[in-house]
């Protein structure tokens, strides 16, 4: 029985962490969640949620939950989610079709805290479970992670390169280990894995989201259906992006 109890505390403990990791995106889903439920309001539910992810914003970092060099990734990470909206929503690859005043271009102003969410969870994870970049290659990786985002892009017009940046991505992580405390104990797992398994995780927080009308993808207009399992790669490349942007602000 003690062999069970050591290895089911440290599980508690990494599953407490993980939750106080992702206490935004908790937070700004939980705030999704409830605005589907209001009814009919003078204000446009989007600009609801503009208002509920600043407010979430400024309790973060005035409760000590957010650092200023924190806030200022998550503001990084909500510019660079704006700009993807943009041009993804202009090619019709998803859309929100809820009218709203804060709105440019088909892209509520809120959209961006979706991605804010996922910059909050790994800087809360680097810093609440210590982790620790060992073999990194920082230059190689930020230039793949720039490709990565770049062909989310230019694969409209293009040749799509995600696999071979996958592969890619793959051989300039290839050596580089996160290691990261739960309790006195110390673990490590490849980089190239963390992506993927956080990739699974905001694959199925996007089922959920666009289940509640956070954004509708062109099958999902006539009534919901589940996320492609195509997305669940893309975020797993796609976290590479905010992963750098932490790790560049933390080496410094």
């Amino acid at each position: 029985m003690a062999a069970f109890i050591a290895p089911a505390r440290q599980l508690l403990i990494f599953t407490r962490l993980q939750t106080r990791c992702c206490a935004f995106a908790a937070a700004l889903l939980s705030g999704v969640a409830l605005s589907a439920l209001l009814p009919q309001l003078p204000v446009a539910r989007y600009d609801l949620l503009l208002g509920y992810g600043l407010l979430l914003t400024l309790l973060f970092r005035m409760s000590g939950w957010e650092s200023g060099r924190d806030l200022a990734v998550i503001a990084v990470c909500h510019a660079i989610g704006l700009a993807f909206e943009l041009v993804k929503v202009s090619l019709g690859s998803w859309s929100y079709p809820e009218p709203a005043v804060f709105k440019v271009a088909g892209v509520p102003l809120y959209g961006g805290f979706l991605y804010a969410a996922v910059g909050s969870y790994v800087c809360r994870a680097w810093r609440l479970l210590d982790l620790e970049l060992t073999g990194y290659r920082p230059r190689a990786t930020a230039a793949v992670a720039a490709a990565v985002y770049a062909n989310f892009f230019t694969h409209h017009w293009l040749p799509d390169f995600r696999w071979p940046l996958a592969v890619l991505l793959g051989c300039v992580t290839f050596g580089t280990w996160v290691s990261f405390g739960v309790g006195n104990t110390r673990y490590r797992m490849p980089l190239a894995l963390s992506f993927a398994l956080i990739g699974f995780f905001l694959w199925l927080a996007e089922n959920i989201a666009t289940y509640l009308g956070a954004w509708s993808y062109p099958h999902q207009l006539h009534g919901w259906q589940p996320v492609g399992i195509d997305k669940f790669g893309a975020w797993s490349l796609l976290i590479s992006v905010t992963v750098v942007l932490v790790a560049m602000v933390r080496r410094r």
